[in-house]
């Protein structure tokens, strides 16, 4: 394992745009099979437009991208924080691979089966380890 604090936030920075990835594939079959012509599109129009018309499993990969562009911001943050004021240690290092293998079982889970009490219960545990390492990003920073 990597002694770089760093190394989490960038693997979940690869995980996030692999979902864009699996997202653009699985949206733009689904709007083919429902016979959208995206040349012929209205201006403006948005992904959350297309709700209604793809089958929830396609919009399962859309909704996952956006949780990714957010509270993992704040991962992002928090990690820089640790890393810059001295706190990259075993345990911010632990916290923080659980965090990011956390959020990829998250994607996997929610984009395939989707069942929202094991959804919520990874969400939790991941969001318990985010909140660890902001504590710990407080110590390192006023220390």
């Amino acid at each position: 394992m990597s002694e770089s604090l760093l190394a989490p936030g960038a693997v979940l920075a690869l995980w996030t745009i692999l979902m864009l990835g699996w997202l653009a594939i699985t949206r733009f079959s689904a709007m083919s099979k429902a016979g959208i012509d995206i040349k012929v599109a209205p201006p403006g129009g948005r992904g959350a437009d297309l709700e209604s018309v793809l089958p929830p499993p396609t919009n399962w990969k859309s909704h996952n991208y956006t949780h990714l562009c957010e509270q993992p911001t704040i991962f992002y943050a928090v990690i820089l924080f640790l890393h810059l004021s001295g706190g990259n240690t075993d345990l911010t290092r632990g916290l923080a691979w659980a965090y990011v293998v956390l959020r990829i079982v998250h994607s996997l889970w929610q984009s395939t089966v989707n069942r929202v009490p094991v959804r919520f219960l990874i969400f939790s545990l991941a969001t318990f380890c985010l909140f660890a390492l902001s504590i710990l990003a407080v110590i390192a920073t006023l220390g």
